[in-house]
């Protein structure tokens, strides 16, 4: 059964999530965020057990990203992960959001789900500032997916800043005084490794 998180359950979701992220599949998430972003999840659950998680992220007007979807290993290849993005497509849609996008490494799931790739330069700014906290935001590798919900109409709204084609834009942060995130990172990665030896 698909259904709305509860506070309840992001214990067991964040774990899901912070064991996916280990394998550098997706971005830690912190207790505090899973908290404050709660109305954003939607979870699977099977005789009262988290099996699964996805996000849903409003971005714009006309777009929502998918995010933090992970599933337990039991449940990989038996339909959740679907199950789950379907849901947020279907929240998007009851939204008015038309367009739903993910940026993944799981091209061939999401193109089962009508996904299509596209280049990130098309996505606006706002979509990356969650890249500042991954290790990986200056050598991105994820693919920028978008699936268009053409039963919903277009909306007015405020244009969203994109890049002129003939830049890249690459988000910074400043790290004034504080811990070195590329340190962190790295130290990440060697407890990792070292866990999976």
């Amino acid at each position: 059964m698909i259904r709305s998180a509860l506070i309840k359950d992001v214990p067991a979701f964040g774990k899901i999530i912070n064991d996916c992220a280990e394998f550098g599949l997706m971005l830690h998430r912190s207790y505090a965020h899973l908290y404050e972003h709660l109305r954003d999840f939607s979870v699977a659950v099977d005789d009262g057990e988290v099996m699964g998680v996805c996000g849903l992220n409003i971005v714009w007007a006309d777009l929502a990203e998918v995010y933090a979807l992970a599933v337990t290993s039991k449940c990989r290849g038996k339909g959740v992960g679907r199950a789950l993005v379907e849901a947020a497509v279907a929240d998007a849609r009851r939204l008015g959001v038309r367009r739903v996008m993910a940026l993944t490494y799981e091209e061939p799931f999401f193109e089962r789900l009508d996904f299509k790739v596209i280049d990130r330069a098309q996505l606006p700014l706002k979509v990356w500032s969650e890249c500042l906290h991954c290790s990986k935001h200056q050598a991105c590798d994820e693919i920028a997916m978008v699936r268009v919900l053409d039963d919903v109409r277009v909306v007015p709204a405020p244009e969203a800043f994109t890049p002129p084609d003939d830049q890249y834009v690459v988000p910074v942060q400043l790290n004034v005084g504080g811990a070195d995130p590329s340190r962190d990172a790295a130290q990440r990665r060697l407890r990792m490794d070292e866990m999976h030896k």
